[in-house]
């Protein structure tokens, strides 16, 4: 079974993080894995897109009820009229996220991945710790590659 990565990320962008987010998408489809992604814009849409460019397949968990309101490289649409809170069902989807760049969203995506234990890769975004030490549950990446190389190694 293919592996399901998401990807986490803030719905505003520079050009630099979209570059980024779409480097990552490319990254998760040549590792043969299922992109799933809030299915909006910013980097939802920039890492779908990458994902599209390499031939993968992207799955968007969307917050209303339309299908229609996902951006256009999204391949399956999945409306949860849930708002904010289908950010635990984005996770609960996955195998494993990527974090990148990222707002408030991004971080509650994180504290749910830590809190069911879905493996985390963090690429240019939020540190978490505890009593002042990094949450060993975080693994940093610099790079769309090492990033996309570490959730497959932490999926399997």
């Amino acid at each position: 079974m293919q592996l399901h990565i998401g990807v986490l990320g803030p719905h505003d962008t520079t050009d630099e993080q979209y570059e980024l987010g779409k480097a990552v998408g490319r990254e998760i489809a040549r590792a043969d894995a299922i992109l799933f992604c809030g299915g909006l814009g910013g980097m939802m849409t920039a890492a779908a897109e990458g994902a599209k460019s390499a031939g993968g397949q992207t799955i968007g968990i969307l917050p209303g009820i339309g299908k229609k309101d996902a951006n256009e490289f999204i391949d399956i649409a999945i409306p949860t009229d849930l708002g904010a809170y289908r950010n635990a069902l984005l996770v609960r989807s996955c195998d494993v996220v990527i974090a990148v760049h990222g707002a408030y969203g991004t971080l509650s995506e994180i504290a749910f991945a830590l809190r069911l234990k879905v493996p985390v890769v963090g690429l240019h975004t939020w540190t978490v710790s505890s009593n002042d030490a990094p949450d060993p549950g975080i693994r940093v990446a610099t790079t769309p590659e090492q990033a996309a190389r570490l959730a497959v190694e932490l999926a399997q």
